[in-house]
């Protein structure tokens, strides 16, 4: 090439430089706009939730919990689940709250006051199972008023639809499982009990049938369960894991009535 030919490529140089100098910019400016543009539109994380919320404890074959978030944690908890452990050590004289600590992993679950506006319970009232009895509903509404005279703040109403329940029993032919009953019931963030689901069997798992003081039994032992309680080791009490009693024992009435003058929540220090 001769030289006075190479003389306009050279003078061309740095406009291609400034060409591309300028196709580059522009696209990393591009790019930036888009990240900008997905950091916009991305929603903002939720801080009132736990990344990774807590395990919850495990539960005992006739009963399931379930929770919807854990409450965080707040400066003032330490003191309060202090004032909380004196207030149990001063009452649990004649009560089995401790074994229900031990059981939930230090944690207290319970349902609001409902005087004013009573837990609506719906009851199965008809079933083809076999076994079934048409008394048994009766046994079951006597278990829930037998609860509600213990001197707690809490009141039952009966409807006739399930949807408008805050508490559904229902029957099955018997369980898998060596027990007779289940209860499932859900809490929120601060241990508040917001429905639950009690299902009662009509046999034994051996096949052998229940007749209606079983049933009455066995609902008082689930209702407990829906309330809050858990097991205890007393077989003289309700709350006993295989049930060997009729009625409730002083120490179910005096555990269910402390639970109730607690507030709900973990008491781990």
């Amino acid at each position: 090439m001769r030289i006075r030919e190479a003389i306009p490529i050279v003078l061309l140089l740095p406009i291609f430089g400034f060409i591309a100098y300028e196709v580059v910019d522009q696209r990393l400016q591009a790019e930036r706009d888009a990240a900008e543009a997905a950091i916009a539109r991305a929603p903002l994380a939720d801080d009132s939730l736990p990344a990774t919320p807590a395990p919850a404890a495990p539960a005992a074959p006739d009963r399931v919990q379930s929770s919807e978030g854990t409450a965080d944690p707040t400066p003032s908890a330490a003191p309060a689940v202090i004032e909380i452990r004196n207030r149990i050590a001063a009452a649990s004289n004649g009560t089995y709250i401790n074994e229900i600590l031990a059981e939930r992993d230090s944690g207290l679950a319970r349902w609001p006051e409902r005087i004013e506006n009573p837990l609506r319970i719906w009851v199965q009232t008809a079933s083809t199972l076999p076994g079934w009895d048409p008394a048994y509903p009766d046994r079951v509404r006597e278990a829930f008023d037998t609860w509600s005279l213990a001197g707690v703040p809490i009141k039952f109403t009966y409807v006739r639809d399930s949807v408008d329940a805050d508490v559904i029993v229902s029957w099955v032919d018997k369980f898998d499982a060596p027990i007779t009953g289940r209860t499932l019931w859900s809490r929120d963030r601060n241990w508040w009990i917001t429905s639950g689901n009690i299902t009662l069997a009509l046999h034994h798992t051996g096949g052998e049938g229940l007749d209606e003081k079983a049933i009455h039994a066995i609902a008082l032992h689930e209702v407990g369960h829906l309330l809050g309680l858990d097991h205890c080791a007393d077989t003289m009490n309700i709350m006993t894991p295989k049930v060997r009693v009729r009625e409730l024992s002083d120490a179910d009435r005096a555990t269910m009535r402390l639970l109730y003058s607690l507030p709900p929540g973990s008491l781990k220090n």
